[in-house]
């Protein structure tokens, strides 16, 4: 994709965001928010964050009757209206006309009457009926004006393409999808339409080649999940390797060499930390991308509840050094340059990744930015025009939780805007109900320091925020701050400068922010305590969350008791369900049979041949937070990892067992089991550097299996915060301790 006015590159990078279909209109509705208010507010903060892109897949389910015509209703107003408000802040939309989902999720879905509902999404795809209400509805939604702008989406600058329909499954003879793609496309050309239009490639690899048989289609689409979805609870442990790398199985089809690609969706999903997002857009660079926008951003109307999508949890108020990550994240992506690889995952131009520390940064002559805490010094304070960040830094020191922004409006004139703190509640991942608060909010004054040369050390503070009448002076850069907007001038320094300038898109004076918890807010939420560490890997179903186990059901038996001598320790058994995913329950000695003619080579989906050296089954078990507890001094005696098993088949056993440091390097050793329980020792310094399986899997599944090892990493204990362990019979584990 490049601007028709220079030829330069385009390239853009934002968010999805639902308000006005489905659950996010209705749950808006409840609070009593209106939803023009609630869109108006949340399109600020995309602004905020710099953010330039926007897609979401139509309801057509709430648009469109079952013949396939364009119902002129609430939705579609209000989808109008955000795409007008979008276009006030120049961020550019991508529009998905046709989703196929029903309105429901989280609840039931209604039966609306239109095609959707009908067909359903594989029927919608092979039906004759079904293709010709689709035709009658593209055609009739892209000669619909808005009436906001005056504009046919084909007559608005800011709308920049079509993607003909949502994660399309396709089925049957391939020369039929051939077909629906051009019926579909010859259907917008009609109306005028005479930009790009993209198709879904990944949802079904296997019809990849029929698809790029397709005409005038300029480009394919794409998603990516790469932890997974739906954990039920929060991820812990280093996830940059799973981002290291998007792989595109397509290249060695001609027909797609040369097309644009781009992200509909992307996300880590249950991934409550700010490291991630600019990972992604880096390998979306390398990999050639020109699009990428996160699914999906949480109204902050609804988000202290994140009942939307529960594996999926952003917004600028609620999550604010995730927030600030992909405000990262998206300097990243326009930054960094197209299909060119980078050699380090975690240090790429003036980026900089940090697990351990959960953040990202951004470090150059004019912007500093970083999701968490930091002590790297900004590159050129002298020059310095735009700081945001959370947590405190050399420039800013600040006691508060919520993120912050500051930015050099003139000279010796800054703009500082403040959020309130959020206050995590409980796990943001967990099953959500609309009356269960996952994060709270409170409004305080707090400590700020901010130290840039331009604007000396007793600069004037005055509030610009309606109904805010703070004013005040600082010393040695020192001053109190409540949430809210404030010019901040150099001393002897007049400046006309009020709550009504404008300035990059926005007024001076705007600020938006949600009210304080009613209740007072007690944080007490602790990701690492009393939860499911357990992620499994069965090459037939892949990853699954974790769910009640039913009378029957066969298992490995993982148990890990207390040890006086162990740093990985829980207090109650915990079993793995291989038929029903994960459970976990007390003192029940089950085990599982495997059978290696019923195992699933984990290279099934991506058609490629068989290794006989990789059907096995495998899992991972989180322990860092023991660790940390147990502290170096105890570390430091223990030379030994133990694991008392048993072979539940007859016959030699081998498994490999082996520990993930936080770096995301692995360290094995191959063993083998008998059928009596016993306790195999294995000394630390035998370990040896190999692959690790990549667990949660990823979606669309044509992900690699495994992390490579790094060839210069060291084993050292007090980094390790997983076990990994791989097999291919019946087994059961009684424990695992170090000694």
């Amino acid at each position: 994709m490049r601007w028709e006015k220079d030829g330069a590159e385009a390239s853009f990078f934002g968010v999805n965001y639902t308000a006005p279909f489905a659950y996010g209109y209705r749950s808006i509705q409840r609070t009593g928010v209106s939803v023009e208010q609630a869109i108006k507010d949340d399109v600020y903060h995309f602004s905020r964050l710099g953010l330039d892109g926007f897609r979401v897949h139509v309801w057509d389910v709430e648009i469109s009757d079952s013949l396939g015509n364009l119902i002129n209703n609430e939705h579609l107003r209000l989808f109008d209206f955000l795409i007008a408000e979008l276009k006030k802040r120049k961020i550019k939309t991508l529009i998905t006309p046709i989703a196929f989902w029903g309105n429901g999720y989280p609840e039931k879905d209604e039966n609306t009457g239109s095609f959707s509902s009908k067909y359903g999404k594989q029927r919608a795809l092979l039906e004759e009926a079904a293709c010709l209400a689709q035709e009658r509805y593209l055609k009739q939604f892209f000669q619909h004006k808005n009436p906001y702008t005056g504009l046919t989406y084909q007559n608005d600058p800011d709308v920049i393409a079509t993607e003909v329909n949502n994660e399309p499954q396709h089925s049957g003879a391939k020369e039929l999808t051939t077909q629906y793609v051009n019926r579909m496309v010859k259907a917008i050309r009609s109306t005028g339409w005479s930009k790009p239009i993209f198709y879904n490639i990944s949802e079904s690899p296997k019809y990849a080649d029929a698809i790029v048989k397709a005409k005038d289609v300029q480009g394919y689409t794409f998603q990516w999940y790469p932890t997974g979805l739906v954990s039920g609870h929060t991820l812990k442990g280093n996830y940059l390797p799973h981002v290291s790398r998007y792989h595109i199985p397509f290249d060695t089809i001609p027909a797609f060499k040369n097309a644009a690609k781009i992200v509909y969706e992307f996300d880590a999903g249950d991934v409550l930390d700010s490291y991630m997002y600019p990972a992604m857009a880096k390998s979306f660079r390398v990999a050639g991308f020109q699009w990428a926008t996160q699914f999906a951003y949480d109204p902050m109307a609804t988000a202290h509840g994140n009942t939307e999508y529960q594996t999926h949890y952003l917004n600028m108020a609620y999550t604010p050094s995730k927030a600030i990550s992909l405000l990262i994240a998206s300097k990243a992506f326009h930054d960094l340059p197209r299909s060119k690889p980078q050699a380090i995952d975690s240090v790429f131009g003036p980026f900089r990744l940090s697990y351990a520390a959960s953040r990202s940064e951004m470090n150059t002559d004019r912007e500093f930015y970083y999701s968490n805490t930091t002590s790297s010094k900004p590159v050129n304070i002298n020059d310095l025009q735009h700081i945001a960040g959370v947590g405190s830094s050399p420039v800013i020191q600040y006691s508060g939780t919520g993120a912050y922004f500051a930015d050099r409006i003139a000279d010796g004139v800054w703009r500082l805007e403040v959020m309130p703190d959020a206050a995590y509640l409980s796990d943001p991942f967990e099953k959500t109900a609309p009356d269960k608060m996952v994060t709270g909010i409170s409004w305080s004054k707090h400590d700020m320091r901010l130290q840039v040369p331009d604007l000396g050390a007793g600069f004037a503070i005055k509030a610009l925020n309606k109904g805010n009448q703070a004013t005040g002076k600082s010393v040695a850069g020192a001053f109190k701050i409540s949430p809210g907007v404030y010019l901040l001038t150099r001393e002897n320094l007049s400046s006309t400068l009020n709550a009504n300038s404008n300035w990059q898109n926005i007024q001076l004076g705007e600020f938006v922010a949600p009210k304080a918890t009613e209740s007072p807010v007690v944080e007490l939420f602790n990701a690492d305590k009393d939860r499911d560490r357990i992620m499994l890997y069965n090459p037939d179903w892949k990853h699954r969350p974790i769910q009640n186990a039913a009378a029957g059901d066969r298992f490995v038996k993982f148990m890990m008791p207390e040890q006086k001598e162990s740093t990985m320790t829980a207090n109650k058994d915990i079993n793995i369900s291989l038929d029903k995913g994960l459970t976990k329950s007390a003192n029940k000695k089950r085990k599982w049979p495997v059978n290696k003619d019923t195992i699933v080579p984990a290279n099934k989906e991506t058609n490629t041949p068989v290794k006989k050296e990789i059907p096995m089954l495998g899992f991972q078990v989180y322990f860092g937070d023991r660790m940390k507890s147990a502290g170096s001094t105890k570390l430091a005696g223990l030379d030994t990892l133990v694991i008392k098993a048993r072979s539940t088949q007859p016959g030699a056993n081998k498994i490999q067992i082996g520990l993930i440091d936080v770096n995301g390097q692995f360290f094995a050793a191959k063993i083998e089991l008998g059928p009596d329980s016993k306790a195999i020792k294995i000394p630390l310094n035998s370990l040896k550097q190999a692959a690790q399986l990549l667990l949660p899997r990823p979606y669309p599944g044509f992900g690699p299996l495994y992390a490579q090892p790094s060839p210069s990493a060291i084993f050292n204990l007090q980094q390790t915060e997983k076990v990994e362990i791989t097999f291919e019979q019946g087994l059961e584990i009684s424990a695992i301790y170090f000694k």
